[in-house]
């Protein structure tokens, strides 16, 4: 789609949400129906291109997109007119008589960008948000998954009108000129780099937004911790779409006296949950494409691993790979992994891995397994991080009644539930003023000792 073709979209969406059609609470409803239904209707389609494209299984494709998809749009239907209704508040003394409230309005013309990971879910699920907060969306997913693109597309043409919701396909200079426009609200998903560049061109219109990215995820291990049961979740949470998702634990800070038991566990659960040829499975995905998949070759270092590291440059594949003994100067550490990677890096004193978390960026997702309960203290009061778990990993995103997003380098704003709701929507504080009285306290001249008292008592 050229620029003009993107700038006549834009503008036919903005001259139907002006007519006020999205407004209504009905109206909104009806579409999340409509969204829902096609979901279902297109399952099938959905896992096949998400096998294509990153060669998930149909069980994880339903378990980790679709499905969720699913359960946001019931959310959203059962919750959306409450949502929607004007919220009142406390009113100042001072200003009686009158009503004050919070009034829930959208953003208007929104634009969401989506990424490659999980190009299902981390497309309908802001989208499912953005209708329910009544807004018109132009949905751009990601170039490097177009199997999906294609099957979203399909359905988002299907259920809407494009001045009501449209897709743009394409690669960077589609992207560029989206970016270009001006939008009521930004609501994007990807790296922190391509993050900065979102958030220079949405400075420009002083447009909103919402960016959610990423970062090294630690995963920190104390010796109180149950270790075969942390292997199990942590093997299924760091090799899930083969790495290739936002929240995994990026590394593994592993108590010293419990690292050993811990690496010998977590190849156990590997042979259990991926067979002993996880390359032969073919429930085990890929990598995205050979740019990536280079990359992470180049981040293995052959001399640390204890397990893994075989890979099929033809069909982009790299097994589940344990690598030990790793310290912050290896490459692999000097960037987020996003790959079946599990770098293992040991400690001996908790206090100073909290110390020195301090000074690292800001993750999106931090885990911690333990039964230590000041250790659990320290870590959820002190460190900043978008989100996680105790004792589990990644599940921390899977509720819609708490929000998901990161903080600092791994990004601003959340979603999911009442604050997928909230990112798309403005809140106007209004307040009614009645007209049958009209206190004079206000107004000059102030030279009335009584409204002078009479002051001082209301804003005391």
């Amino acid at each position: 789609m050229t620029e003009q073709e993107i700038r006549t979209l834009l503008e036919s969406q903005r001259a139907y949400y002006k007519s006020g059609a999205t407004i209504p609470v009905t109206f909104r409803i009806e579409q999340l129906k409509k969204l829902y239904s096609a979901i279902q209707t297109h399952q099938t389609d959905i896992n096949d291109a998400l096998k294509s494209d990153l060669g998930k299984s149909h069980y994880e494709g339903f378990m980790c997109e679709s499905g969720f998809v699913l359960t946001e749009i019931s959310y959203m239907l059962r919750h959306t007119k409450c949502f929607a209704r004007k919220k009142r508040v406390k009113t100042p003394l001072a200003q009686f008589p009158s009503v004050s409230y919070r009034q829930p309005v959208p953003y208007g013309n929104v634009l969401i960008m989506s990424p490659w990971n999980y190009p299902c879910l981390l497309t309908l699920e802001p989208l499912a948000n953005a209708i329910a907060a009544g807004n018109t969306a132009i949905v751009k997913p990601s170039a490097y998954s177009p199997a999906t693109s294609a099957v979203i597309e399909k359905i988002i043409k299907e259920c809407f009108s494009p001045e009501y919701v449209a897709v743009v396909t394409g690669g960077r200079a589609e992207n560029a000129a989206l970016l270009d426009q001006k939008f009521d609200f930004v609501f994007f998903t990807g790296s922190g780099a391509v993050g900065k560049e979102v958030l220079r061109h949405t400075a420009e219109h002083l447009t909103p937004a919402v960016l959610e990215l990423g970062g090294k995820s630690p995963c920190i291990i104390d010796a109180s911790a149950d270790v075969e049961l942390a292997a199990r979740r942590i093997v299924f949470g760091k090799y899930l779409n083969c790495g290739q998702t936002c929240v995994a634990p990026d590394h593994i800070i592993c108590e010293s006296s419990v690292k050993d038991a811990f690496v010998k566990a977590a190849i156990a659960e590997i042979k259990k949950q991926y067979g002993e040829e996880p390359l032969d499975n073919k429930d085990y995905g890929k990598i995205i494409n050979q740019k990536h998949f280079e990359r992470l070759c180049g981040l293995i270092d052959g001399d640390k691993v204890v397990f893994g590291g075989n890979v099929n440059k033809e069909t982009c594949q790299i097994s589940p790979t344990i690598m030990d003994n790793v310290t912050y100067d290896d490459a692999v550490m000097g960037e987020e992994i996003f790959g079946p990677i599990m770098p293992i890096l040991t400690f001996d004193d908790f206090d100073a891995v909290v110390d020195e978390l301090k000074e690292k960026d800001k993750p999106l997702a931090l885990y911690l397994f333990t039964s230590n309960k000041k250790h659990i203290k320290r870590v959820t009061k002190e460190l900043s991080y978008g989100g996680g778990c105790i004792n589990d990993v990644i599940i921390h995103l899977a509720t819609s009644e708490m929000g998901f997003g990161g903080v600092g380098e791994s990004g601003m704003g959340s979603y999911h539930g009442k604050d997928g709701f909230d990112a798309f929507t403005h809140y106007k504080s209004i307040v009614d003023k009645k007209t049958w009285l009209d206190l004079p306290m206000r107004y000059q001249p102030y030279n009335s000792r009584f409204y002078e008292k009479l002051l001082r008592f209301f804003l005391k």
